[in-house]
């Protein structure tokens, strides 16, 4: 029988400030346990928090990044729960006056399409510390660096209804919190990180009881996690169990979600008031510097790389998934054929850097050194061939197309002279294929072109050389 999936997301962003959200301590990575912390953010008595008025611009562009409403007032509260990794006992959020709320993004379907996802609300709060198993044996560790630091919580609408949809929707948050530079949004640093809340119903049907899957800190496993559940939870209810309201973990290793605790409702964290702080009000001053800071968003920069670049919307797309990306393909556009760029960019460069395990920032080949490369395609000194080959060697030891070229005596062969007197030896030294040519197996020109270019070492202009071989066979 036919089963709907309903699935909502809860993205966790930590938002790229220098210092934490109430306090001045470095939210800086990787330091030694406990390094970064005062008496604010360990919670000791008498200390008071302070808002970070850069923490509440990045949520004010966030805001105008999906086009949602700003709440010219919001509220923090305590959020009561005991973790040992959580000082004070509780969490300091919003809850019911959160600083953004409802918005929008569009998706892009595998068929074509777009599809609206609603965002219902964006609050701020601050991160717990971070409990460490390894290296302990029967006991855990406590490392506090964490404590404190700013996160957006972004919470959409129950609009997904499948994995695809979702790792789509992750994705394009993923591009949007970098392209506003509100956010690293590191995965493997855990510092940009979903909660999955799935379940599944009969299409028509009130929604049904969902589980809730906890920390899932990449496209992969968010899409595994969510098929794992829903094949779990179809499978239970067919068999004539109830799906109950839970919190659960992944378990890449095994690809399962396992029972983590029962599912927490907003009335056992006892939300109330923060008293130690005053209700946040935006002014139209901070709006307005926010909105004038506001980049070209993806969906925009897509459509421009279609319209002044010629591109498909697939390449623009690809072009586009980050600024990095989109402002290193525009640096070479801005020097070569946009398409010749786009085709270099997406094949030779991504397949390198994903060879590589490398991000585009990390690139050994700057885009002035491509251009520089596609620029000696474009003036006919080297094939698109010998450019593979330098391209390899600009990747692994630097330096520039026209030098490697110079270097390694690659120039293209243009010489018309050359080219004739190199096809005249070919054909001598053929007679049966030249024959068989001529009788009309047309397939044996790319033998006669193959050995063209091997005696050419690959150098000579394929333009010229199919004219001149083709002249030449049927004369």
């Amino acid at each position: 029988m036919q089963w709907e999936v309903v699935i909502g997301l809860e993205i966790h962003t930590q938002l790229n400030t220098n210092t934490k959200i109430f306090c001045g301590c470095s939210t800086g990575f990787g330091a030694a346990p406990n390094s970064h912390t005062c008496p604010v953010c360990l919670a000791m008595p008498g200390s008071l928090p302070v808002l970070n008025a850069e923490v509440v611009h990045k949520a004010i562009l966030f805001g105008l990044g999906i086009h949602a409403q700003l709440n010219r007032e919001s509220i923090f509260a305590r959020k009561n729960y005991f973790y040992p990794d959580l000082p004070k006992g509780y969490q300091i959020s919003q809850y019911e006056l959160p600083v953004v709320g409802n918005g929008e993004v569009f998706i892009d379907l595998p068929d074509g399409s777009q599809k609206r996802i609603g965002i219902t609300r964006a609050h701020l709060e601050e991160d717990a510390g971070k409990s460490l198993h390894e290296g302990f044996v029967g006991e855990s560790g406590i490392d506090l660096n964490r404590a404190g630091t700013p996160l957006l919580e972004i919470v959409s609408e129950p609009d997904l209804r499948s994995s695809t949809e979702a790792v789509a929707y992750l994705k394009k948050m993923h591009a949007l919190v970098r392209y506003l530079d509100i956010s690293d949004a590191n995965m493997q640093e855990g510092n940009f990180r979903c909660d999955a809340n799935v379940s599944v119903r009969r299409p028509g049907e009130p929604f049904g009881t969902r589980a809730e899957i906890k920390n899932l800190n990449s496209f992969r496993f968010l899409e595994k996690a969510i098929e794992f559940e829903i094949e779990r939870q179809i499978d239970l209810i067919e068999s004539g169990g109830k799906v109950v309201q839970e919190t659960r973990l992944y378990d890449a290793n095994k690809n399962e979600t396992r029972s983590m605790r029962s599912k927490e409702e907003a009335n056992d964290y006892r939300y109330f008031p923060d008293p130690d702080l005053l209700p946040l009000i935006l002014t139209d001053t901070q709006i307005d510097k926010a909105r004038a800071e506001l980049p070209e968003l993806p969906d925009a920069k897509r459509q421009r790389f279609v319209e002044q670049y010629g591109l498909s919307v697939y390449d623009a797309g690809v072009l586009t998934a980050s600024r990095a990306l989109a402002d290193y393909y525009e640096s070479v556009a801005a020097r070569v054929d946009p398409k010749l760029a786009a085709n270099w960019v997406m094949g030779d460069l991504l397949g390198a850097l994903n060879k590589a395990g490398l991000e585009i920032e990390q690139s050994p080949v700057s885009s002035e050194q491509l251009a520089g490369l596609l620029a000696r395609i474009e003036d006919d000194t080297i094939s698109g061939k010998i450019a593979k080959e330098v391209f390899e060697i600009l990747f692994a030891e630097g330096g520039t197309a026209d030098g490697i070229i110079d270097a390694k005596g690659l120039r293209q062969i243009t010489d018309t002279g050359a080219i004739e007197k190199i096809i005249d030896e070919i054909l001598a030294a053929n007679p049966k294929q030249l024959a068989d040519y001529r009788a009309g197996k047309d397939k044996l020109f790319g033998f006669f072109v193959g050995q063209a270019m091997k005696a050419t070492q690959g150098k000579a202009n394929p333009a010229q050389l199919n004219d001149i071989l083709k002249r030449k066979l049927e004369a």
